[in-house]
């Protein structure tokens, strides 16, 4: 049998980074493991990242998470998609949701067909052929068998981390309460050897997660691991979040609202809504985003606005030394495509992956470590081409992102599609061809051109195809409930 060289976990931080990875390592590595978590009640969490992408049901699914309970614990709601209003230009509004559009070929995506369509005035919005937009329109939503909808998950995630530390100490975790004083470092290897806690205490570990939010205080604080900056390509770098009531039925998508300066999240629970700001502090003074922002809520507050202070960018190494940075430690991009938790699920799905057996590989942590990396440039791509396609002229937040130069796989990409329609998904990018497409096709970049496999078709037969597409998604969209029936229905049922 190998030397179990890694025995010894302790995770600095708690929040919904720190607690999903100790119900991960705790339920998935397939070996003993003595998992030690320390947090301190006196220091808050973000706990904003209340939208989420459907990569969530992956890891829920792997720790057996009944998903009516998950719904009702966290307060949860059914996400088809994200609402972007007034990005191009004020008054506009598109749906960037989570299900395929239409049916592509082997040779190239829907969007092919669609665009002959559109040249011979045969087919409708690019939307209206994807049964998730449709549902979120409508309000709509239900789970059968004879209906596969793809969607995530709206919800509160302080009551998230508190469900997942219940799930965590059940299968051995354990907590130690308090603030971490200092970090030791070996003298000679540079690795973490123990955390001094402001108690006395010392905690030893193998192996050290740091989920210490933006202090990063164990892989920067302590390793002084380095920082990449993409400021220059995302400048917003504050954020008001504010919760507030519920005016209405929840609707089934997020909704991201364009202002002169940043813009504004809506997330819809069953108990409040969440609502922010995200800013560049060269746009508002932070009093000025306030105003914004509590100017465009007409709800009542249900507890104090929060000011979040942050730098775009990430780690020059998630993986450094015996110590991972997962959550917001780890770095950061604007939450506009709801993408925080899925950093922290991706980086525990990689840990799981490549979880040390006899001490730690360098290939391995090399490994991780361009993964991870890999993502997060994806990621920030798809982010900067909301703000790079948009139209809001004279306004110099605005103009600022249209014009600046922009990375060169961005560039890449958006003339691909310009030129001919086609989009090609790598390996490690969390988003689809098709989501890269409706972001596309939604801020106004349109193809001159087309695969020459749509022209396969007769045009009667391009109409019939169209046709069916729509006519199967009205007839499944006609059998689904209400969201919020839904919600309430599905707890209810299976309580």
């Amino acid at each position: 049998m190998a030397e179990q060289g890694i025995t010894r976990v302790v995770i600095a931080g708690g929040g919904t980074a720190g607690w999903m990875t100790a119900a991960a390592l705790s339920h998935l590595v397939a070996r003993p493991l003595t998992i030690v978590l320390v947090e301190s009640d006196d220091i808050g969490t973000v706990g904003v990242g209340e939208a989420t992408i459907p990569t969530l049901l992956t890891i829920n699914r792997l720790l057996k998470i009944p998903e009516p309970e998950f719904i009702r614990e966290t307060s949860g709601t059914f996400k088809l998609g994200i609402q972007f209003e007034n990005w191009t230009r004020p008054g506009d509004r598109y749906i960037h949701s989570f299900g395929d559009t239409g049916k592509g070929c082997w040779a190239g995506g829907f969007q092919h067909f669609w665009l002959r369509g559109q040249s011979e005035g045969i087919a409708g919005d690019y939307g209206d052929y994807c049964l998730e937009l449709k549902a979120a329109e409508a309000g709509k939503f239900g789970l059968s068998k004879d209906t596969n909808v793809n969607y995530a998950y709206h919800l509160d995630a302080t009551r998230y981390g508190q469900y997942l530390r219940k799930r965590a100490e059940a299968a051995g975790v354990q907590r130690i309460e308090g603030k971490i004083a200092h970090v030791k470092l070996n003298a000679e290897s540079g690795n973490i050897e123990q955390l001094e806690m402001a108690s006395g205490q010392f905690v030893e570990g193998d192996l050290f997660i740091d989920c210490t939010g933006f202090r990063a205080l164990l892989s920067e604080g302590a390793l002084e691991t380095g920082f990449d900056d993409w400021s220059h390509w995302l400048p917003c770098n504050r954020a008001w979040a504010m919760p507030s009531e519920l005016d209405g039925a929840p609707l089934p998508y997020t909704r991201a609202i364009a202002h002169s300066g940043g813009w504004q999240w809506r997330i819809p629970l069953q108990h409040r809504a969440g609502n922010g700001l995200v800013y560049s502090t060269d746009s508002y003074s932070d009093d000025e985003a306030l105003s914004v922002l509590q100017q465009n809520v007409s709800e009542g507050a249900v507890a104090d606005p929060r000011l979040i202070r942050f730098t775009t960018g990430q780690r020059k190494q998630y993986w450094h030394r015996n110590c991972i940075a997962i959550g917001l430690s780890s770095g950061f991009i604007e939450p506009m495509e709801s993408t925080s938790i899925h950093f922290i699920q991706n980086a525990i799905m990689w840990l799981l992956l490549m979880f040390p057996e006899q001490g730690i590989d360098d290939a391995l942590v090399k490994e991780y470590n361009q993964r991870l990396r890999s993502e997060a440039e994806h990621i920030r791509d798809f982010i900067v081409l909301h703000y790079r396609l948009n139209a809001r002229h004279g306004e110099p937040f605005w103009d600022y992102l249209r014009t600046m130069p922009i990375p060169d796989s961005l560039a890449q990409r958006m003339a691909l599609f310009e030129n001919s329609g086609r989009v090609f998904k790598p390996q490690d990018d969390v988003f689809s061809e098709n989501s890269w497409v409706q972001v596309m096709l939604g801020q106004g970049l349109k193809p001159k051109g087309y695969h020459n496999i749509a022209d396969a078709m007769s045009s009667q037969q391009l109409r019939g195809y169209l046709g069916n597409i729509s006519t199967t998604i009205a007839k499944k969209l006609q059998k689904m409930p209400d969201h919020h029936t839904f919600v309430r229905r599905y707890i209810a049922e299976n309580s």
